[in-house]
């Protein structure tokens, strides 16, 4: 670790020492809130919503403040997994040996300190070896993990978190470099690989372009084309986004005619496998170095975009030795870029309302390009960021794509000023609704618009929300539609002026909304007419025209009227079919739908699993949500302060009348055993995920931790249990493998303690 991130923790650390114990508290509810929102749209929605760098930051502030404060950490902190979530659009498929994230250096210096680190401990295990490192380039992609058994393909899954991911096999069946059946010699009877799927930078120039012309809207990243094009529900359209591959690692194997990585490549290729040809075995520190300096100079020359740089143990044998921590591997380490930066002139700060009512500053540029895409939005936080970084409007400003993801106005460079620049101010009034912004809360930076209930802003992105995959997953909700609905319909009201009103909306409440569009040129076949770059060519107009084609009959051909079949959220009758299938989501995703400050996924599956029904959980007091597993003080006065709102409760009162469903249906046959049972889970346990031990322990009245303490009374271990097990048996915790969780669960801790 270098001098200054060291530095930087002990500052956090000791800063956090002085701050009150609620709004310590509410600084950890809020870091769990924020950095799982952010896995969600990168796992789950390929849409990051901030940068990598901007992610590490609160990942970071996150562990030094669990360091500093044990007594806070929550057993569903991100801390304890590995990775993103499984997204419930794709069947489950558990991997036959984990999937780890890896380490992440952000400097030359942390570099260095981790390669002693792993010579010592090569040393130690094996003294006189002199290690050799496949170093290889870390692709911007989405990782993914190939079963082949007797040579064949047979499954194809993301990598999820770690444990579980989603299974794609149908969609990466059309990805043509993947080997449909291995040939050669020495294939082995069962190999599960691991690579990372991609889109080319030309290909995904043409695909943004593509959707540009069809007036979508473009990826933001080759990432984002990449996972967003695997997770595609109709495989055609999958095969049709040109994805790629490069294997760069291997999980189970039940034979391997290889000592080393590199060797293991020799042979994936043989057998028809695609893999890097960036890879290079080096013997020396200073060689690695070299090879980071001449990628990081050259890495949009590439043929597929870059983060940073691998570093792995070649030899099979040592990286067996170091082993792995519960979520990294020990004999490799990723080392990432710093983020590119450019000069553009900054023409206006304007400012977006969130879904949650914060006023945030962004950024009018003159579009650049930076870390290979280009350019011209960027976020100021808020006025007081604007004013710490000195820029004016008119400026030419120094622009950083942080994490080669959301851009960001470094400051301003004042020597090009001429005098014309002009100071921004902060409006006094939401620029959706006209309400006074004002700060939640006492001594908050932010402002916000209190106008929750029917800000036209707030409203839809709150329907974009609810739409998502993680909450109730109405495909045709998405932010366009949101928005278009949340919009005046001269002369009438929009369709929703209220979040209550969504499962109310009738066929008929959609034909006044409309659109512009653009036009373009066409031919005397009425065929549209492309210009010499190949593109479309528009005419410079646009039409008003409906934005619901309700009327169009299900079996139309691909056109009517000039307007794309193949947009399924503008079509009434699918908007509609949609709305009633998420009327029969389970109450944890209908509590997320809700927006409750801080109930997130991991809260609402708890409140549902302990409390059944949402009147349940509107009768229940403090105490009672509070003392529930995953919940705690925080959440529960954040649920309290909810529905003490009178148009909260109307919302679930509307939905309710509508057929939404407010109720889980209860095995009463599951006996509570554990009541006041402490039980931690780690390592992989047979026949269980993470949440599915979770909810197995919460059903049957027990306390499902992240962490082992003295209130600990049984630890289940799986495979690579880690550090968990070790702390376990120091302070004699019962351990149980996989079999005596299966009678825990069915019988209870007497068993046990008659032991």
């Amino acid at each position: 670790m270098s001098t200054e991130k060291t530095r930087a923790q002990h500052a956090t650390a000791d800063a956090d020492r002085e701050i009150p114990e609620e709004r310590l508290k509410d600084r950890y509810a809020e870091l769990i809130e924020q950095v799982r929102a952010a896995r969600t749209a990168y796992y789950l929605e390929d849409a990051p919503r901030i940068s990598d760098a901007s992610y590490d930051a609160l990942y970071r502030e996150l562990e030094t403040l669990e360091a500093e404060h044990p007594e806070l950490v929550a057993n569903d902190s991100p801390t304890q997994e590995v990775g993103g979530e499984v997204s419930e659009a794709f069947a489950p498929v558990r991997h036959l040996e984990r999937m780890y994230s890896l380490e992440d250096v952000f400097s030359v210096e942390e570099l260095r300190a981790w390669l002693a680190r792993a010579r010592e401990s090569i040393e130690r295990l094996r003294p006189g070896a002199r290690p050799a490192w496949l170093t290889e380039l870390k692709i911007d992609g989405l990782a993914v993990n190939l079963l082949y058994r007797e040579g064949r393909l047979v499954r194809a899954a993301t990598r999820g978190d770690g444990t579980t991911g989603e299974d794609v096999t149908r969609n990466v069946a059309t990805i043509a470099s993947i080997p449909q059946r291995l040939t050669g010699e020495d294939v082995p009877a069962e190999i599960e690989v691991r690579g990372e799927i991609f889109i080319a930078s030309a290909d995904f120039r043409e695909l943004n372009e593509a959707l540009v012309a069809a007036g979508k809207a473009p990826f933001a990243n080759p990432r984002n084309a990449a996972a967003g094009s695997l997770r595609q529900k109709d495989p055609e359209v999958t095969a049709r986004r040109r994805l790629s591959v490069f294997i760069h690692g291997i999980g189970h194997r039940t034979e391997l005619s290889a000592d080393s990585q590199s060797q293991a490549y020799e042979l994936l290729a043989s057998w028809g496998l695609p893999v890097s040809p960036y890879a290079r075995v080096l013997e020396t520190e200073e060689q690695i170095l070299e090879f980071i300096a001449d990628y990081g100079q050259h890495r949009h020359d590439l043929v597929h975009e870059i983060d940073g740089i691998v570093v792995k143990v070649d030899d099979f044998r040592t990286q067996a030795l170091l082993g792995h921590t519960s979520r990294v591997p020990r004999w490799a380490v990723a080392f990432k870029y710093p983020p590119e930066e450019v000069n553009t002139r900054l023409l206006d700060i304007e400012v977006s309302v969130g879904r949650t009512g914060r006023a945030t500053p962004y950024g009018l540029m003159e579009p650049v390009k930076v870390a290979g895409s280009t350019v011209s939005m960027a976020t100021l936080h808020n006025q007081d960021v604007v004013k710490a970084k000195g820029v004016l409007i008119g400026d030419t400003v120094v622009l950083r794509k942080a994490g080669d993801v959301i851009p960001e106005i470094v400051g301003p460079v004042a020597a090009l000023r001429d005098g014309t620049e002009r100071e921004f101010r902060m409006p006094e009034t939401c620029p959706s609704c006209g309400t006074r912004l004002a700060p939640a809360k006492e001594g908050d930076v932010d402002l916000r618009c209190p106008n929750h209930r029917s800000c036209p802003a707030q409203l839809w992105q709150t329907l974009a929300y609810i739409g998502s995959r993680s909450v109730l997953d109405i495909d045709a909700l998405g932010e366009e539609t949101a928005q278009a609905l949340t919009q005046p319909a001269e002369p009438a009201e929009p369709p929703l002026v209220s979040m209550a009103g969504l499962f109310e909306l009738r066929p008929e409440d959609l034909e006044p909304v409309q659109t512009w569009r653009d036009t373009f040129l066409t031919d005397e076949a009425g065929k549209r007419v492309r210009g010499a770059d190949g593109r479309f060519q528009r005419t410079g107009e646009q039409e008003l025209v409906p934005y619901f084609y309700g009327r169009i009959p299900v079996d139309a051909p691909a056109r009517v009227k000039g307007l794309r079949r193949d947009q399924p959220q503008k079509h009434t009758e699918t908007l509609f079919q949609e709305l009633a299938k998420a009327k029969t989501q389970p109450l944890w995703r209908v509590l997320v739908a809700l927006s409750i400050r801080h109930v997130g996924p991991n809260a609402a599956r708890a409140l549902a699993t302990r409390f059944g029904s949402m009147d349940a959980i509107r009768a229940a007091d403090r105490e009672a949500l509070a003392e529930t597993d995953g919940v705690g003080p925080v959440i529960a006065d954040a649920v309290i302060d909810w529905f003490a709102e009178e148009w909260h409760r109307e919302i679930v009162d509307r939905w309710a009348a509508a057929g939404v469903r407010m109720e889980d249906e209860r095995d009463e046959t599951v006996p509570r055993v554990l009541e006041g049972v402490t039980v931690v889970v780690t390592g992989t346990v047979e026949g269980y995920t993470r949440d599915s031990a979770k909810e197995a322990i919460i059903r049957r009245g027990g306390k499902s931790t992240g962490s082992v303490s003295k209130k600990t009374d049984f630890l289940v271990a799986g495979e690579n249990a880690g550090s968990k097990l070790e702390k376990a048996e120091q302070l004699g915790v019962k351990i149980l493998d996989a079999e005596g969780f299966a009678v825990l669960l069915r019988e209870g801790p007497a068993p046990f303690d008659a032991a």
